[in-house]
């Protein structure tokens, strides 16, 4: 097993209403890879195959990933991506436009 994943998310990227595709973000438990270093972020690129049954995801890159717990889906704006990779959760990428809303409009 690759790396293995707790409190995780599929991520849909959209570019206004289109759909680009799903990633992963989540905490790393493990990482066989030594690509991260336990509890670092981790944002897969596409998933190209995931598993319900089992919880594993491949990736386009071929990474695979264990998804320990419960996970819930999210969405998040092609051009805030590069804020996901950088490791702000959807949640926190919501939050800045939300406040961001409050103070410019």
């Amino acid at each position: 097993m690759n790396t293995v994943v707790k409190n995780w998310q599929i991520v849909t990227v959209f570019n206004k209403n289109e759909e680009l595709g799903n990633v992963l973000f989540g905490t790393v438990v493990s990482d066989s890879t030594y690509r991260y270093v336990e509890n670092d972020y981790v944002c897969s690129s596409a998933i190209t195959h995931f598993n319900t049954d089992t919880n594993i995801i491949k990736t386009k890159t071929g990474s695979i990933y264990q998804l320990l717990g419960e996970g819930i889906g999210s969405e998040v704006q092609f051009n805030d991506f590069e804020k996901l990779r950088s490791g702000l959760s959807p949640q926190e990428i919501n939050f800045i436009h939300e406040r961001d809303n409050v103070y410019y409009h």
